[in-house]
């Protein structure tokens, strides 16, 4: 029984990876704000569609003057 037990932890050990994403596309929200990303094209909380740029696993941009809750 003991062996069985060991053999199924060695099998989750080996058998478990990290998770990855592959993009950062889709919507993302919190409370009330969205924010969307399609590649480069961004939606802004505040409603502006815009480019940045982009990668798989980030994306850079300003935040425009009249975007809501943007500090100076």
């Amino acid at each position: 029984m003991m062996a069985r037990v060991l053999l199924c932890c060695v099998a989750l050990v080996i058998g478990a990876s990290s998770a990855r994403a592959d993009a950062i596309d889709g919507q993302w929200c919190l409370g009330a704000s969205h924010f969307e990303i399609n590649g480069p094209n961004i939606r802004t909380p505040g409603g502006n569609d815009m480019t940045g740029e982009y990668n798989r696993h980030g994306i850079r941009y300003v935040v425009p003057a009249n975007e809501p809750g943007r500090r100076s």
